[in-house]
């Protein structure tokens, strides 16, 4: 459910379950020393971003396992399950929903987060607008263009439609002007402040790393509504991996603070230290997914 800044009631959404149900993944051969694991990275931002803030801990990580971590952009969420088998991944950095996906559909576990510089290990979702828009509420948009992330995303899709579903609106398709998936949460934010949208969603910790840099995101936009908090992206890994290199891995993840080359890499990357992260630590998730009616796993999150 929403946390409004606006006084808005709250009430769960309903999202219908689809019938796509994935076959469990093949079983992979465990890596020898010296070879590679491959892991994904979601597309929350710009490719180069992304691949700017993961490769340095990909880096620490190879040294400290003995085997080669090479990183994989997946190119959008809404087949970030058929991509990660196609691209025989090993683990991936999942946010909150398409963590839930993964352990649903692919029988992954996650295994630790980083808990940011601002001492935070979750993230939430916003709408937002133009402060010029003259939108303050669900009311104004009819009409209007709307941003998505993808359907696969928890702040860019679920929650919007739990927003809409408050505001009595049953069928944002025929309510708005306009829909579409941007793909990224970078992209929603700038389809916005550019005007190719009137209103748009987005994950809090995109919109305020790239407000640091970009005086327009605070100045130009303002926050309708957010989200319940999340576990932040953590990495999860596959359940067939070798025991001890998921184990190699973990400990390198949470012992990262007490090495001062990890500590270095760490301020890179934005973090203070790495945390256990475990299953119950998306019980909000779960538990939103319960109240929506929406099964995890047979939901098509193929964006339409």
């Amino acid at each position: 459910m929403l946390k409004k800044i606006l006084p808005i009631a709250l009430v769960a959404a309903v999202v219908a379950g689809c019938s796509r149900q994935e076959p469990p993944p093949p079983p992979k051969p465990n890596p020898s020393p010296g070879a590679t694991l491959r892991i994904g990275l979601i597309p929350e931002q710009n490719i180069f971003n992304q691949l700017e803030r993961y490769q340095p801990l990909a880096s620490y990580l190879s040294a400290r396992i003995g085997a080669k971590i090479e990183l994989k952009i997946l190119p959008r969420y809404g087949n970030i399950i058929d991509n990660f088998r196609s691209e025989n991944l090993d683990g991936a950095f999942f946010g909150s929903f398409t963590y839930a996906l993964a352990h649903a559909k692919l029988g992954l576990s996650v295994v630790a987060r980083p808990l940011s510089l601002d001492n935070t290990s979750t993230y939430y979702g916003m709408i937002f607008v133009r402060k010029d828009s003259g939108i303050r509420g669900i009311r104004e948009m009819k009409g209007k263009r709307f941003a998505f992330v993808d359907k696969a995303t928890t702040a860019g899709y679920l929650l919007p439609l739990d927003y809409f579903h408050e505001g009595g609106v049953k069928d944002y398709k025929s309510y708005f002007q306009e829909t579409y998936f941007t793909g990224t949460h970078q992209d929603s934010i700038y389809d916005v402040i550019a005007g190719r949208a009137d209103a748009g969603a987005a994950k809090d910790t995109i919109f305020f790393r790239l407000a640091k840099n970009d005086p327009r995101i605070l100045g130009d936009l303002m926050i309708l509504a957010r989200s319940p908090e999340v576990p932040e992206n953590a990495l999860a890994l596959r359940n067939d991996l070798d025991q001890s290199l998921k184990e190699g891995i973990r400990e390198a993840l949470l012992g990262m603070h007490d090495d001062p080359r990890g500590k270095e890499i760490l301020k890179m990357f934005g973090a203070i230290r790495f945390i256990e992260t475990v299953e119950e630590d998306y019980k909000a998730v779960y538990d939103y997914a319960r109240q929506v009616g929406l099964d995890l796993a047979t939901y098509d999150y193929i964006n339409d």
